[in-house]
């Protein structure tokens, strides 16, 4: 459904989780049925925020890596790209 972009799959697909036993799923499909007709509307779509997801990844990363022991100035220094 996510790769070929096919939002018409997705009415199915919230039913079949919500006859699965897992209580996160559940949640998951009510949180989308919340919001059905964006996420609709945005399966064709051919942009994703992968690469933003990615580079959010990596700073918290460095973040946690630096708790307590640095302060702001060093974490600007490894998080911003130096020319």
């Amino acid at each position: 459904m996510l790769t070929e972009r096919q939002g018409e799959q997705l009415s199915p697909w919230l039913d079949a989780a919500r006859q699965n036993d897992l209580p996160s799923l559940h949640t998951l499909a009510a949180g989308i049925d919340r919001e059905r007709d964006a996420v609709i509307a945005g399966l064709p779509l051919p942009w994703n925020s992968g690469v933003v997801e990615g580079h959010v990844n990596r700073i918290k990363m460095l973040k946690r890596q630096m708790f307590a022991r640095a302060g702001f100035a060093l974490l600007r220094k490894r998080v911003l790209p130096t020319p």
